[in-house]
């Protein structure tokens, strides 16, 4: 059976070779055997008259002794660190991340407002399930404590080296090992690790993307950006310039006009919706006040394991039915394009023109959608211009805009995300010397979002096509994560060297990938 509906199958099995292609190891196959003669008169004569296959001459359940290195120790590290002990033998793990805080982008992200955009029990592990989030939406300080505490619980902590950052990573065909350059950033060295599998969990909020914006060091106030704040600037009194339109400005902007004193310019180049927020009936039904739980809830949660459970199936239920959302012509699509439109209209009533500026041509769930609580209600209020001009310069006191007006401000914040692009910030050379950005120069392509050819044993968590635009990250996470490490045990229990996809199953999967995105909001411009 194809591993891609509807494309052919076709055999491309190797008796008698220790390199294997991923596509061979669907979890309900018979394991193919990898070839190893045995010294047995009576096998070696029946082998010679009726077959070159030969048994491999060792116990069922061997699992031979590898080396795993994964890149990050953010929600995927942390689960690599739980599962690859739990459920493989022999395994040496070490996990690497440059912060001196596991957590990855929720130790990096501590900007005010910094909140999880989907419910939060839909965004913990499946395993460990949190009874005491405060509220729908937790905060980024709630997340990067649950993270520090499932480390501790699991023992994690014992596989982590933190302020170790990746500088490259080479694959040798002859050793069939991945080379590691780390920097340690504590001690100032780099030094060299290996390993049989790597794994990269490094996300794809970690890489700061500063705006390109002429002037922009010669500011002469403070300068910060979402991902790098200073939690010691007091904003009170400031005049505040806020470049972006993203999660993250979404959710700073309302934190900040909040403050006594201040004055927002919020210089926003990109259309968006800004979604109701998400769980809205199951906040009705539990008389909740403004996404909050009480100590009463939290006890019930704490108390009663089976209505806990069912609470959180009601969660991930809702998120999962908003995939509907993301298909063209469906009634959901068509009416939440409209009830989108009716919310936003409501909420900007008092500065109706904002609504004109902000909505996209695209359609809704295009653009990953963001709730952004309070949000569009700082847009109105009168300590907040919104300003669509284009920016062409900053100068000394502040923000030039293409009509030649100056907005002088005391501090700029830039909300402008990160570089999410597929390769990472660090040379990654597979089969033959190929550079990963070179492999991928015409597009990012991938086998179901976690490897790609001419890179052995190397998997992706969040790899190409592995974003979604509705429901939990987290389970995704751990759906991916079962598979490597099936894939991890395959190559120790069959004494695989090394294991790669094919390009033509690469192909495949970008064919089935390209149709099945035809029909969606994904398309739209």
């Amino acid at each position: 059976m194809s591993a891609i509906p509807n494309v052919p199958e076709t055999d491309h099995r190797h008796h008698g070779s220790r390199e294997h292609d991923l596509d061979n190891i669907a979890s309900d196959a018979i394991p193919q055997m990898a070839t190893k003669r045995v010294d047995s008169p009576t096998n070696a004569a029946y082998n010679n008259a009726t077959s070159t296959f030969t048994l491999h001459d060792t116990v069922i359940e061997n699992q031979r002794p590898i080396k795993v290195i994964v890149v990050g120790a953010g929600y995927s590290g942390i689960y690599h660190g739980i599962r690859i002990p739990e459920r493989l033998r022999n395994v040496e793990l070490t996990i690497y991340d440059k912060n001196a805080g596991v957590g990855g982008t929720w130790y990096e992200n501590r900007y005010p407002g910094c909140a999880c955009d989907i419910p939060s029990h839909s965004y913990q592990y499946s395993f460990n399930p949190n009874p005491n989030w405060s509220s729908m939406y937790s905060p980024a300080a709630e997340i990067q404590a649950y993270l520090e505490s499932t480390v501790k619980k699991y023992s994690v902590d014992r596989f982590i080296k933190l302020r170790h950052e990746i500088k490259s990573c080479r694959w040798d065909a002859e050793a069939s090992k991945w080379f590691v350059q780390v920097e340690d950033l504590e001690a100032k060295r780099t030094f060299e690790d290996s390993s049989d599998v790597l794994i990269m969990a490094r996300g794809g909020l970690n890489h700061i993307a500063w705006p390109q914006i002429e002037g922009l060091r010669s500011f002469e106030g403070e300068i910060m950006h979402s991902a790098a704040w200073n939690q010691e600037y007091d904003f009170t009194n400031k005049r505040i310039g806020v470049i972006g339109s993203g999660s993250s400005a979404i959710q700073i902007i309302p934190s900040l006009q909040r403050l006594s004193g201040t004055h927002l310019s919020c210089f926003i180049r990109s259309r968006t919706w800004i979604s109701p927020p998400f769980g809205q009936a199951i906040q009705d039904k539990l008389k909740m006040d403004g996404f909050k739980f009480t100590e009463e809830q939290k006890k019930k949660f704490r108390d009663d394991p089976e209505a806990f459970f069912k609470f959180r199936m009601e969660i991930e239920e809702g998120g999962n039915e908003i995939h509907e959302l993301t298909i063209m012509g469906t009634d959901m699509q068509k009416g939440a394009q409209k009830h989108f439109e009716e919310n936003m209209k409501t909420r900007l009533q008092k500065k109706p023109e904002i609504y004109d500026w902000l909505k996209p041509s695209f359609a809704p769930g295009c653009r990953r959608l963001t709730p952004g609580p309070g949000f569009l209600e700082a847009l109105v209020e009168d300590n907040v211009d919104f300003i669509r001009t284009p920016i062409t310069k900053i100068e000394p006191k502040g923000i030039v805009t293409e009509d030649g007006t100056l907005h002088e401000i005391d501090v700029l914040v830039c909300a402008t995300g990160f570089h999410t692009g597929a390769p990472p910030p660090f040379p990654v050379t597979g089969v033959d010397g190929i550079a990963l950005p070179d492999h991928w120069e015409q597009r990012a392509t991938s086998y179901l979002s976690l490897a790609t050819d001419k890179f052995p044993n190397m998997y992706m968590m969040l790899g190409p096509n592995s974003a979604i635009g509705s429901g939990s990250l987290t389970m995704m996470i751990e759906s991916v994560g079962d598979y490597v490490i099936k894939c991890v045990r395959k190559l120790q229990k069959e004494n695989i060297k090394s294991m790669t996809v094919k390009a033509a199953r690469v192909r495949d999967f970008l064919a089935y990938s390209d149709a099945y995105f035809k029909n969606t909001v994904f398309m739209d411009d």
